[in-house]
């Protein structure tokens, strides 16, 4: 796939490789070579519905500004192989040489410097683009750009072969096992990235899951809002927050249930005191239970008795802010998500 230094000199002019470049994966400028003996190429391809790129040039500085970055918008990662030639790589505080066979996590959000270090001959990079949003999901966690590896690691070996047997000849259907190949895609660059630091002490994860309790609060209150619904407006996989909880000794479903009964005790308590006829089946659905005998159980099982003999001073007790220990006053049960009366 990767073309040779021998067909080097029937690519394109400097304004026709820019311009392809940019449509492709964004701003770049090049410099350290007159426009007049620039040669290079952008070479698109469509690996299993991702895009790929082979791209070569002779230019010596190839670099994407902070102003770059502001203007396209670019929000995505790819994968960088250097098929030929030798590159160094300045990106996120990170500057690294890369040769034949290694391979470096690029993020597109990102500015980033490439230099040849091989004089005025060639190089070549090979590209894979992957969307960020689905990448985070499915991994779990952030990866940073300007990580690398050096030499041919099995995964790396593996993700470079995957790319370059694709047939890109034209770009056709995604078949069903397509699917399973994206996802074996996520799991190669997961192999090649993945921090070997313990994520959950970071923090990252720290102000994850505080953001993750606050959606929790805001939402709990709809009956149909559960571990799915977090984790899509977090931005991360239902694995992943499944994660964060079990290193919390909880349940994302324990603490949305947790918090639709202190809802449900603050409404019993200003029922009682305004002395109102509430109906217990309304505050029940207002406070996220689908059904009153779900919540009625529920209830029992937090505070000791019916919603119906609630007390004053029970009333005044649950009347609290989301706790630190997301198991606190809910770990007598642990349900899945939806209940099934």
């Amino acid at each position: 796939m990767p073309r040779s230094p021998d067909s080097f000199s029937a690519q394109s002019n400097y304004e026709a490789w820019r311009d392809l470049l940019r449509s492709e994966c964004g701003r770049y400028y090049s410099e350290g070579i007159e426009p007049n003996f620039f040669s290079g190429w952008v070479r698109p391809m469509t690996v299993r519905g991702f895009t790929a790129l082979d791209i070569g040039s002779n230019a010596q500085r190839v670099e994407r500004t902070y102003q770059d970055v502001r203007r396209d918008g670019a929000d995505h990662y790819f994968t960088l192989f250097p098929a030929s030639g030798q590159l160094a790589m300045v990106h996120n505080d990170q500057v690294v040489r890369l040769s034949v066979g290694d391979v470096a996590l690029v993020d597109a959000a990102r500015p980033v410097t490439y230099c040849a270090t091989t004089g005025s001959e060639p190089w070549n990079t090979v590209s894979l683009s992957l969307p960020r949003r689905a990448l985070v999901s499915y991994l779990g966690f952030e990866p940073q750009g300007g990580v690398y590896r050096r030499g041919r690691t099995t995964a790396g070996r593996l993700l470079f072969d995957l790319i370059r047997s694709s047939d890109t000849a034209e770009e056709s259907a995604l078949s069903p096992a397509d699917s399973y190949m994206q996802l074996a895609v996520y799991d190669l660059v997961g192999a090649l990235f993945a921090s070997p630091e313990p994520v959950s002490g970071s923090r990252h994860t720290e102000k994850l899951f505080a953001r993750i309790r606050s959606i929790i609060k805001n939402g709990c209150a709809d009956p149909n809002f559960g571990p799915h619904e977090v984790a899509a407006e977090a931005g991360i996989s239902v694995r992943y927050l499944q994660k964060l909880f079990t290193e919390r000794g909880s349940t994302c479903s324990e603490l949305i249930y947790s918090l639709r009964l202190d809802h449900a005790a603050q409404q019993l308590y200003r029922r009682e005191s305004l002395g109102t006829n509430q109906p217990l089946s309304e505050i029940a659905y207002a406070s996220g239970f689908r059904d009153y005998t779900h919540f009625a159980r529920r209830f029992r099982q937090r505070f000791g008795h019916p919603p119906g003999a609630h007390s004053e001073s029970l009333g005044r007790a649950s009347d609290e802010t989301v706790r630190d220990n997301p198991s606190e006053g809910a770990s007598q049960a642990r349900d899945v998500w939806p209940p099934t009366d």
